[in-house]
């Protein structure tokens, strides 16, 4: 069975979060919200290049 977890920052307060799950060398990304609903799967590079953007500030996430 796939462990889907919610970053340490999220909160209870119904805001937007993403869950992630390792698949196999893969990253599971999907909406807390919408467990049920699409899902992005990313290989460990894509992953890690992704999150270093964001915490970087290259994506507007507003």
């Amino acid at each position: 069975m796939t462990q889907w977890r919610k970053s340490s920052h999220s909160n209870t307060s119904g805001g937007n979060c993403v869950e992630v799950a390792d698949l196999a060398g893969n990253i599971g990304v999907r909406d807390s919200k919408d467990p049920n609903g699409p899902q992005l799967t990313l290989d460990a590079t894509t992953w890690r290049t992704l999150t270093h953007r964001i915490k970087n500030g290259d994506h507007n996430l507003l």
